[in-house]
């Protein structure tokens, strides 16, 4: 599992940092990504990246300003031109149906694939969910309706101790896959195995939590709490928190305050305005490490692999 940031700014693009768009890469783990928001210029970002976007399955919006969408209507239709011929789901607000139908509608756009887009209902709650992931959304504080997501990993199957199978003399075969499941197997000696006895604890999954725009609220408090990794918007350095409180925003120490206070195990700050380059980006940094150390400051083309904590 990796994040992916396409790009890192905010309000419109800017030569050292494009507008909104990160990934999760889920190849290894079901052979697709999930894009989260998709600003203007996600397209030309991707060229430039290792992202394929054949592989897209998802696509999850936080909001509807324009710095977080503009480049979903090409995005949709370069899918098909690339060999995307899979479903493809979007999860947004209320509006984000109007806005992606009335775009392909006006610019007569065929798609070769299946595209549903769900909307999220104002109090938020589970949007998502299969054998391997579960997906949450809840408001946040910010100037139009907006969601943070959590991404929680369902814990994974022990490992099953062939060692311990090796020494009653079983060799590897179907049987292995029946007691990894937790069957219980007889045996053509008439002897019986339980699964359980030879599987290890469980893995446990990891959390990824990605905000949207907002202040400093009890829900990005409640999105974060025990997340492997946590995404923060962190527009303003603590210098302007005034701004950032006016126009609905965080700050590099807010972020951090929500990452230390919730036990997050990294911290990845993004959305960052432009008046932030060079050192001035450093000090943003700085500053968010002195209250939660394992802070990073993403740019375009950042990666980070989501580790398994240990519990």
């Amino acid at each position: 599992m990796e994040l992916y940031f396409l790009g890192t700014g905010a309000g419109m693009p800017a030569r050292h940092r494009n507008v909104t768009s990160i990934v999760l890469n889920l190849l290894p783990e079901r052979g697709s990504i999930w894009f989260f928001d998709c600003g203007e210029g996600t397209q030309h970002q991707i060229l430039r990246s290792p992202v394929k976007l054949s592989k897209s399955e998802k696509l999850f919006v936080t909001h509807l300003h324009g710095d977080h969408i503009f480049g979903l209507p090409g995005l949709l239709s370069s899918r098909s031109y690339q060999g995307g011929d899979t479903p493809f789901t979007i999860y947004g607000p209320k509006g984000i149906k109007a806005y992606v139908d009335m775009s392909l509608q006006l610019s007569q756009v065929h798609l070769d694939y299946e595209l549903a887009i769900r909307e999220i209902p104002s109090e938020g709650g589970v949007v998502f969910e299969d054998e391997s992931f579960r997906v949450e959304a809840a408001p946040l504080d910010h100037r139009i309706e907006c969601f943070g997501y959590r991404i929680i990993e369902k814990d994974l199957p022990g490992k099953l101790q062939q060692e311990k199978l090796h020494e009653l003399g079983i060799t590897a075969g179907p049987l292995y896959g029946r007691l990894k499941q937790g069957q219980t197997v007889k045996l053509e000696d008439g002897r019986e195995l339980h699964g359980s006895d030879f599987v290890g604890p469980s893995i446990k999954g990891r959390t990824v939590t990605i905000l949207g725009d907002t202040k400093p609220c009890g829900n990005s408090a409640l999105l974060a709490e025990g997340a492997d990794v946590l995404v923060h918007e962190a527009t303003f350095g603590a210098e302007r928190e005034d701004l950032a409180g006016a126009y609905d925003h965080s700050t590099t120490e807010q972020a951090a305050r929500t990452a230390a206070e919730g036990g997050v195990g990294t911290l990845i700050m993004t959305h960052i305005s432009s008046r932030y380059q060079g050192e001035g980006a450093e000090r943003l940094l700085e500053e968010a490490r002195a209250i939660h150390p394992d802070s990073w400051l993403a740019e375009d083309f950042y990666s980070h692999a989501v580790p398994r904590r240990q519990s």
